[in-house]
């Protein structure tokens, strides 16, 4: 049996002290891992309906195979793996700012590192999410067409099928300011190049459904909704809610 709490890993990184925690569940015995980012908790294996609902829900928009998907933020690795057990995905790229996070999948500390480590159509990849998607934007304006973008750092400029989020808390609530940039209109037009036409952006979000984030996310991409996910909450009791925004780019 494991002992009730263990600080698995702990590292200082620029962003604040990130840990790695394992705690067991006093109610199922089962172990819980759990992810602090300074004070802030950012993950646990306790809630992981929004990050598997977010890929069915963002990859169901998307009707033939095979298919090129991009997770941003590692995580705990729920995103990635569901995108894995789609099998119309052909390869998938996951972008974490992290050393440490991606670290800790390819040693095993977590539960599912080794399957994501080691399937071949999975890639880890080191890097700003935001930087590489809008190339240094820095205010809501028309992203320069010189400006260096991509998500995969063998191939410039290549296209996905879908791009799916699950890094700040919500579009109004980011883990660091230079976030912003990319929910407003000109982020996310630059993310919208990242796509083949007919492409899929999904976000989850921690908030409820955001009117004005959605308006803006209207105003670049076609066919949007903001689908709230309820699942139960052991802690609190009762249920909780996170929203997951699919949006798709247009075919022109």
């Amino acid at each position: 049996m494991s002992a009730r709490f263990e600080e698995i890993d702990w590292r200082p990184t620029p962003m604040g002290d990130i840990s790695l925690r394992r705690r067991r569940d006093p109610l199922s015995g089962d172990d819980v891992y759990e992810v602090k980012l300074g004070d802030e908790y950012l993950m646990s294996s306790l809630f992981t309906t929004g990050e598997i609902e977010l890929t069915r829900i963002g990859l169901a928009e998307l009707s033939e195979g095979p298919l090129d998907v991009v997770v941003g933020g590692l995580g705990l690795g729920y995103t990635a793996r569901t995108a894995l057990d789609d099998p119309r995905v052909r390869s998938l790229i996951v972008v974490d700012t992290l050393a440490e996070v991606i670290d800790w999948h390819r040693r095993g500390l977590v539960p599912l590192g080794e399957g994501l480590a080691t399937d071949p159509r999975c890639r880890l990849v080191l890097g700003d999410f935001f930087a590489m998607t809008t190339g240094g934007v820095a205010t809501d304006e028309e992203p320069s067409a010189d400006a260096p973008r991509g998500l995969d750092p063998e191939t410039p400029g290549r296209r996905f099928h879908a791009i799916l989020l699950d890094v700040d808390h919500s579009p109004r609530h980011v883990l660091h300011p230079r976030h912003a940039v990319l929910y407003t209109r000109a982020g996310l037009t630059s993310l919208a190049e990242l796509l083949l036409p007919g492409g899929v952006f999904a976000l989850w979000s921690n908030d409820p459904p955001d009117d004005a984030f959605g308006a803006v996310l209207a105003e670049v991409f076609t066919d949007t909704a903001a689908h709230v996910v309820d699942f139960d909450n052991p802690l609190q009791g009762g249920k909780a809610s996170n929203t997951v925004y699919v949006a798709r780019r247009r075919d022109g």
